[in-house]
C-alpha cells in the first residue's frame, strides 16, 4: 500500500518539476522572446504565407472570435465528410464501416470541442484514415485553440489600455509548432518502444497459448495516443482507452500517459505568472486548484485501496482494493489517481473503468468535473477558473466597499453579468440535460432499456456522468449507459457544442473589455489578488457555487447509492 501511494506521489512531483519551466518557457514562446524552438520559425512563417495569414496583423477579441469560430466550423464539415464516407475511403483495412449521421455528428463536435466523447468503439467503428485525418488532427488543433483563447486573455490583463490583443492564428501555430507537435512526437517515441502499435497494417492473426486463434487489431495507436493525453483530449484508440495493454503496456507508460495530460494545464497557471510578471499571482491560482485537487483525490484513493464492502461480505478478498474494472499491472491507487487527474481537466481517458468505482469515488469524478477549474483543460481550464475569479473580486470588493478591481481594471456590470452566465451555464446544461433523460426513461422504461445497465442510484449516475462529461469537455463516462442511440449522440451533442464555446467567448470577451479600461494603480485600499486570504475567496466561491447546484442531484444519485452499501 505504501508503494502505491509513493508511487502516485513521484508521478505529481515529477509533474510538478517539468511543469514550472514549461510555464517558463510557454510565456516566452507567446511573448515573441528567444526560445528553444525558434528553428520552427521559417516552417511556421511557410504556414503563414501558404494560407494568406499575416501573424503581424493584431486583432480585437471579436476579430479573435470571429477567426476561432471559423476554423472550427471547417473543421467540423471535414470531419462530417470524412466520417459518414469512411467507408468507401482508404486506409480501411478491416472494412470499418461508415458512421451514421447522428453518430458522426456526436464524434465530429466531440472531437471538435476537446471533448472526446466517445460512443463507439475505435477499433470497430473508425478507419485508420478517420484516426488520422479527423481524431488525431482535431486532437492537435481542439487544444491548440485552448491555448491561443487563454494568450488572449493573458494579453488582456497586462497593465496597458488598449483593444489590440494580439494574434490569434500566431498563437494557435505556435502552440502547434512549439509545443504540442514536438511533445507528442517524444511520447509517442516513448510508447512505441514500450510495445505500443504504430502501422498501417490491419489486423494480426494470432494464436493464444490455449489455441485460439485471435486478431488483434492495430495501427497508428502510438501517435493518436501521445496527443490524446498532452493536448488533454481523452479519445481511445480501443474501446478500452488507456486500460487497453497495447495503449498503455505497463506502469511505465502509465506514468508518463498521467503526466502528459495534466503538464500542460499547470504549465499554463505557471505561464500566466511569467507572462504578467507576476508570479504570486500564479501561484495563488495554482495554490486553489491544488487544494480542489486534493479534496477529491484523498477519499477517491482510500475508497477505492479499502476495497468494496459489498464484495467483501461474500467472502472475496479485498487486500488488493476495489479491483473491479481496473487493471491488476496498475493498481487500485494508480487507477484512482488517473481517475482525478483526468477528470478535473478536460480528459476523457480512462485506465480503468469508471463505472465500477465506489460510489464516492465516482461522485468525486463528477464533482470534479462539475467544478470544472481545478487544472482544467488545455487552456480552457484558466478561462473557467477567470470567470470564478471575476466574481470573488465582486463579493471581495462589496465586502470591503470599495470598486472591484482586478490587476488595476475595475470589474463592472458588464463583466460581471457575463461571468455569471458563463458560471451558471455549465450547471444548466448538466441538470437540465440529466432532468430531460431521467423523465423520458422514466416514461416509458420497457423502450429505453438499452441505455442503462444499472437502474436506479446507480442508473441516475450515469446519466448525470453522461452529461456532466459532455459539458466540461472531458469525454469519460459511466459505461453501463447505451449511448449510441439518436437522444444521446445529439443531445450530448449540443451540450458539447454551448459548452465549450460559450465559456471561451464569455471570458475572452470579458478580459477585452478590461483591456479597454485606464490602468489604476493599486493603492493601499485595494484587494490585492495574489494573497492566500484572496484565495481562500475564490475557492470558497468555486465550493458554494457548486455545492448549491448539484448537491441534490449527487444526493439522489451516488450518495444514496453510497449509503445503500452500508
Amino acid at each position: 500500500m505504501n508503494n502505491e501511494l509513493l508511487s502516485i506521489g513521484g508521478i505529481y512531483l515529477i509533474t510538478l518539476v517539468l511543469a514550472l519551466p514549461l510555464g517558463a518557457y510557454l510565456a516566452r514562446v507567446f511573448r515573441g522572446e528567444k526560445n528553444l524552438l525558434d528553428f520552427m520559425r521559417p516552417v511556421e512563417n511557410g504556414i503563414y504565407r501558404l494560407s494568406g495569414i499575416d501573424a503581424r496583423r493584431e486583432m480585437t477579441w471579436q476579430q479573435h472570435m470571429v477567426a476561432l469560430l471559423t476554423i472550427n466550423l471547417l473543421w467540423f464539415l471535414l470531419a462530417m465528410l470524412v466520417l459518414c464516407t469512411q467507408g468507401s475511403l482508404p486506409l480501411n483495412p478491416d472494412g470499418n464501416p461508415s458512421m451514421s449521421p447522428d453518430l458522426a455528428f456526436n464524434t465530429a463536435i466531440s472531437f471538435l470541442v476537446n471533448c472526446n466523447l466517445q460512443h463507439y468503439s475505435g477499433e470497430s467503428g473508425l478507419s485508420y484514415l478517420s484516426q488520422i485525418v479527423v481524431i488525431t488532427f482535431l486532437q492537435f488543433v481542439s487544444a491548440a485553440t485552448g491555448i491561443a483563447a487563454a494568450v488572449v486573455v493573458f494579453n488582456a490583463l497586462q497593465t496597458r489600455t488598449t483593444e489590440k490583443l494580439g494574434n490569434f492564428y500566431d498563437y494557435f501555430v505556435k502552440s502547434l509548432t512549439r509545443l504540442l507537435l514536438p511533445g507528442a512526437l517524444l511520447i509517442a517515441l516513448i510508447l512505441a518502444f514500450n510495445g505500443t502499435p504504430m502501422t498501417l497494417q490491419g489486423k494480426q492473426e494470432l494464436i493464444t497459448l490455449q489455441g485460439d486463434s485471435v486478431a488483434v487489431s492495430r495501427g497508428p495507436v502510438a501517435a493518436m495516443v501521445a496527443i490524446k493525453e498532452l493536448g488533454t483530449n481523452g479519445g481511445g484508440f480501443y474501446g478500452a482507452n488507456s486500460a487497453h495493454p497495447l495503449e498503455n503496456p505497463n506502469f511505465i507508460t502509465n506514468a508518463v500517459e498521467n503526466i502528459a495530460l495534466v503538464i500542460i494545464p499547470i504549465a499554463m497557471v505557471f505561464a500566466l505568472g511569467f507572462y504578467l510578471k507576476r508570479r504570486k499571482l500564479a501561484y495563488m491560482i495554482f495554490g486553489v486548484m491544488t487544494v480542489g485537487f486534493v479534496a477529491l483525490l484523498a477519499p477517491t484513493v482510500y475508497y477505492e485501496m479499502h476495497g468494496n464492502p459489498a464484495i467483501a461480505k461474500l467472502g472475496v478478498d479485498q487486500a488488493l482494493g476495489a479491483m473491479e474494472g481496473k487493471e491488476i499491472r496498475l493498481g487500485a491507487a494508480a487507477s484512482a489517481y488517473w481517475s482525478i487527474t483526468n477528470t478535473i481537466i478536460s480528459c476523457g481517458s480512462v485506465n480503468s473503468m469508471h463505472d465500477s468505482f465506489m460510489p464516492i469515488s465516482g461522485m468525486s469524478q463528477m464533482l470534479g468535473m462539475m467544478t470544472n477549474a481545478f487544472y482544467g483543460g488545455c487552456g480552457v481550464g484558466l478561462l473557467n477558473f477567470f470567470a470564478y475569479l471575476i466574481i470573488a473580486v465582486f463579493i471581495a470588493g462589496l465586502m470591503v466597499g470599495r470598486t472591484p478591481e482586478l490587476l488595476g481594471k475595475k470589474i463592472e456590470a458588464r463583466e460581471m453579468k457575463i461571468a455569471v452566465i458563463v458560471t451558471l451555464l455549465h450547471p444548466l446544461l448538466i441538470l437540465a440535460g440529466t432532468a430531460l433523460a431521467a423523465h423520458t426513461y422514466t416514461g416509458n422504461p420497457t423502450e429505453y432499456a438499452g441505455w442503462l445497465a444499472n437502474p436506479g442510484y446507480h442508473g441516475f449516475s450515469e446519466m448525470l456522468y453522461e452529461f456532466t462529461s459532455a459539458s466540461a469537455n472531458n469525454g469519460s463516462g459511466f459505461e453501463g449507459l447505451g449511448d449510441n442511440t439518436p437522444w444521446w449522440n445529439i443531445s450530448t451533442g449540443v451540450v458539447l457544442l454551448l459548452a465549450r464555446f460559450l465559456p471561451i467567448i464569455g471570458p475572452v470577451a470579458i478580459a477585452g473589455l478590461l483591456a479597454r479600461k485606464k490602468y489604476v494603480p493599486e493603492s493601499a485600499g485595494t484587494l490585492p489578488a495574489d494573497t492566500a486570504t484572496f484565495g481562500v475567496m475564490v475557492l470558497a466561491v468555486i465550493v458554494i457555487i457548486a455545492a448549491l447546484a448539484f448537491f441534490p442531484a449527487l444526493a439522489l444519485g451516488p450518495l444514496a447509492e453510497h449509503f445503500s452499501l452500508y
